[in-house]
């Protein structure tokens, strides 16, 4: 009878879930990003359901100045995408740095930069 025991055992923790950091798959505008127009707002998925409360995205000018009007929050549709509004932007190199908290309490950071105008 322990060898059946063992083995169930086995089997369901072999298929328990692995618990990793919500990477970032995409981004809007996208790393490196050489834009003619300004985008409206930031927007990030991840391979993870976002937190919002405990996740973040600041859009920061070339001088550090925040643009972002700090209203972070996951879309209405997709607990794994994360968007914030920034003003208007003039031409510039821009900052977007992210921290976010996965639903499983996993956190996960990084930062990239776009271009605006010529």
């Amino acid at each position: 009878m322990r060898p059946i025991v063992l083995s169930t055992a086995l089997a369901l923790f072999a298929s328990t879930p692995a618990f990793a950091h919500a990477h970032l798959d995409s981004s809007a505008p996208t790393a490196d990003a050489k834009l003619v127009e300004p985008p409206a707002e930031v927007t990030l998925d991840f391979s993870e359901e976002i937190e919002p409360m405990f996740s973040a995205i600041e859009v920061e000018d070339a001088k550090g100045g925040r643009v972002d009007k700090g209203d972070v929050h996951t879309a209405p549709d997709n607990a794994k995408r994360l968007v914030v509004s920034i003003d208007a932007l003039t031409s510039g190199v821009y900052k977007v740095i992210w921290r976010v908290t996965s639903t499983d309490t996993h956190k996960s950071k990084g930062s990239f930069n776009f271009t605006v105008g010529k």
